[in-house]
């Protein structure tokens, strides 16, 4: 399958210095403690894309670490500076995985070191059987199917683990751990008090936490395994996190705001609302 895309060079690694000035690096691949560490924000809704926001995608550029593989999938390639690409897929459900088949015009033109996708067995299942059905996508791209350990190191040594998260068909969320920081990615569940990945996600620097419906739509939230606006800030301030960033919002409506921002500020002053092209340094 051709793309019809150009050949791109892949950019050089930029050497980056400590703030103040006394630590440099030149080598691509490898970050340095002390630095900040980017999320790039590619899609943040969920079901379907919207005029403002593609679904779940989220990118550590520096480590060539995407997490989902939603409809943003495609601005993958504009952010990929590294030789290899790992993909760590929640679940399966087709807003998280139909990414997967853009990999054709991503990886066009570009050396990789290895592609891989991440999953629980049964996911990845799913995928390769109905996803990249002969009848639907008959050409698989050239990516490697990985279950998913439960625990493994990064490029740069941070540590990733995941937590069973309660969502119909089944998911899981993702906790980074760096020697001075830390990540979680929790998404496609509903947050209730007490729930079991408080724990998962105590003292993270950054929670990426979907927050798919505002507080008045509470009984479709359950209906559909999602979340509301005011226990996601709840579990936030009862797990001690640093900063909450809401994802995976509704997109109906095509609304700048549609889960009430200022609910969950009330609750979890540090909080903030995901939104596609978004850099977040932690």
């Amino acid at each position: 399958m051709s793309s019809g895309l150009p050949s791109r060079r892949r950019p050089s690694a930029v050497p980056r210095e400590w703030n103040n000035g006394s630590l440099t690096s030149a080598q691509p691949n490898v970050v340095i403690y002390g630095f900040l560490m980017k999320l790039e924000l590619l899609g943040t809704t969920g079901y379907h894309p919207s005029e403002q926001r593609h679904t779940a995608c989220f990118m550590l550029p520096e480590l060539g670490v995407v997490f989902d593989a939603g409809t943003a999938m495609f601005r993958v390639r504009e952010h990929l500076v590294t030789s290899t690409l790992d993909i760590f897929l929640t679940h399966a459900h087709l807003d998280h995985v139909i990414g997967l088949t853009f990999l054709f015009d991503i990886l066009h033109g570009l050396e990789m070191g290895h592609v891989r996708v991440y999953g629980e067995p049964s996911k990845l299942k799913a995928v390769q059987q109905h996803l990249f059905a002969k009848e639907l996508f008959p050409v698989v791209p050239p990516l490697e199917w990985c279950d998913l350990p439960l625990e493994m190191k990064l490029a740069d040594g941070a540590v990733l683990t995941h937590h069973p998260l309660e969502h119909p068909g089944g998911a899981v969320g993702y906790r980074v751990d760096w020697p001075d920081r830390s990540l979680a990615y929790i998404t496609d569940t509903t947050a209730v008090p007490n729930a079991p990945y408080i724990e998962f996600v105590r003292g993270v620097d950054l929670l990426v936490h979907e927050c798919y419906f505002p507080d008045d739509w509470h009984e479709l939230a359950v209906k559909t395994g999602h979340s509301w606006t005011t226990p996601v800030a709840e579990n936030a301030k009862a797990a001690g996190v640093g900063k909450l960033l809401l994802a995976h919002v509704n997109p109906f409506g095509n609304m700048d705001d549609p889960v009430g921002l200022d609910v969950a500020k009330a609750v979890f002053p540090a909080t903030e609302l995901a939104r596609d092209g978004m850099t977040v340094e932690f």
